[in-house]
């Protein structure tokens, strides 16, 4: 044997050597068989391209009124928002020509792109939009995505465009809504658990789908629109208090055009995004469950079960059954602020890594906050988009009663199982007298869901923090009410529009 054949065995009894040793010291488990799931994009776009309004059930319609009007009200009040100027500022920077798509809560237009972008970051500002709830115990309450602000800016900026109907704006709506949340049902929990936001992941694809399906686009073009999408989407928690949680939703607003737009122009994309080994699901999270999505979509309709929740509170959806309990033994038990010596209040991991905000010194970061939005309460009997201000989150009052709330993992609570925000309080009095209370879910959960009128009382309320005119707010809450009557949005424009 010469030297080069030598050196070469050498090598690769080295490196067989290296590899056998590394395999034995590894304690990593070996990685499960990527699911196969063939065929799943083509199905999703055949979905969306066979899909008439006549498909959706009444009742489904019913609910998908409701988290509209509580979206256009959202979009209203964040426009009011510190954000607002700042995202109607970076538009108009662009200095685009033919500006026709209406930026709610003013009287600004701008292309499709970027009004929907600007509405998005406003539904998302005050982090008061619905939310996705979860069928499995495994998912942290749907993994958290909101999903009518990533799919209602770009619907209702097209439709506003090609004027479009009521019954055109609620198909694309519902379609995009549904296609968003089995999509992030059956992912595996490690895209949300390991840092993703998934209402910018996701909500990318709720977003084309809604254009895709306002483009008329075929079948070929949608799964490309489906590729362009899920590249565009993108966000991370550890932004959760910043304003570039409500970017990230907005972003998912504004990828929707841009996918179905050049997939219109002839854009081409990976046709099977979804069930690629590596695709979204295999890149983003690792896995997912085929039994989640495949020949699911519509079976039931997710607005229907497990359900969106609708919120009662300016703040992230996990702290609020904690804050209505509180209400409710505020006002059982005549309890004053001045007389509390503490409060606990017990919860599974999740909600503890989410409201990761124990030391709050801004509006945004008191949203992630269970130990604000707890002391608020106490201090103030309500939590409103008034509370939610820097100003009071830096009251003086405020930040003492926040270091007597202790916001703690829970073993009951984290038992109970990642599909429920499980909130276990006990406030103990300075007499010594301590009240508790328990709760897994909030008014506008689909096990306490709001009526029209109370999701237009809320409505009401954002468009008067917008001080918005009157005539205006009654005339969007009575327009989206009998929406599949509407020929056009010419109402709803004149009626969101300054």
């Amino acid at each position: 044997m010469n030297r080069r054949d030598l050196f070469k065995s050498s090598l690769a009894v080295s490196a067989l050597a290296l590899t056998s040793a590394r395999a034995e010291a590894d304690p990593r488990p070996a990685a499960a068989e990527f699911p196969k799931a063939p065929g799943l994009t083509k199905s999703v776009a055949e979905f969306i391209v066979n899909s008439k309004y006549e498909d959706i059930p009444a009742d489904v319609i019913d609910l998908g009124k409701k988290s509209i009007l509580d979206g256009f009200g959202l979009s209203l009040a964040g426009s009011a928002s510190v954000m607002g100027p700042i995202a109607r500022k970076y538009v108009q920077s662009f200095g685009l020509g033919e500006q026709h798509a209406s930026v709610i809560g003013t009287g600004m237009k701008s292309h499709s792109r970027f009004a929907a972008f600007v509405n998005g970051v406003s539904i998302h500002a005050d982090d008061f939009d619905d939310t996705q709830l979860s069928a499995a115990k495994d998912r942290i309450y749907g993994l958290l995505t909101h999903p009518t602000v990533s799919v209602l800016p770009p619907a209702f900026a097209i439709c506003v465009l090609t004027r479009r109907s009521g019954k055109d704006f609620m198909l694309a709506y519902h379609l995009g809504v549904e296609i968003e949340c089995k999509i992030a049902e059956a992912i595996s929990p490690r895209h949300y658990d390991e840092g993703f936001h998934s209402t910018g992941t996701c909500g990318s694809f709720g977003s084309t789908v809604a254009c895709a399906k306002l483009r008329g686009l075929d079948v070929m073009r949608t799964q490309y629109a489906l590729g362009i999408g899920a590249t565009e989407g993108g966000g991370f928690r550890n932004n959760f208090g910043s304003m570039t949680k409500p970017f990230q939703a907005g972003h998912a607003a504004e990828n929707g055009t841009v996918a179905a737009d050049l997939a219109a122009l002839g854009w081409t994309a990976s046709d099977n995004i979804l069930e690629a080994p590596l695709g979204f699901f295999q890149a983003a999270g690792g896995g997912f469950d085929p039994d989640a999505i495949v020949g699911r979509f519509g079976k039931p309709w997710t607005l229907v079960s497990p359900g969106v929740s609708i919120m009662p509170y300016p703040s992230g959806s996990l702290s609020h059954p904690a804050m209505g309990e509180m209400m409710r033994l505020i006002h059982e038990h005549d309890i004053k602020a001045a007389d509390v010596e503490k409060v606990d209040v017990g919860a599974n991991h999740a909600m503890t890594t989410s409201l990761l905000h124990h030391q709050p010194t801004t509006g945004l970061q008191g949203k992630f906050s269970m130990e604000f939005c707890m002391s608020i309460l106490l201090l103030d009997r309500k939590a409103g988009l008034v509370q939610f201000q820097d100003k009071v989150v830096q009251r003086p009052d405020v930040q003492e009663m926040v270091k007597r709330i202790h916001f703690y993992i829970d073993p009951e609570a984290e038992n109970a199982g990642l599909d429920k925000m499980t909130s276990i309080m006990k406030i103990t009095m300075k007499d010594g007298k301590v009240y508790s209370g328990r709760a897994e879910f909030a008014k506008g959960s689909p096990s306490n869901p709001m009526s029209y009128d109370e999701v237009a009382d809320k409505f009401r309320g954002c468009a008067e923090f917008a001080k918005w005119p009157t005539a205006k707010t009654e005339a969007v809450i009575a327009t989206v009410k009998s929406f599949e009557n509407e020929a056009d949005m010419s109402k709803l424009v004149a009626a969101l529009m300054a």
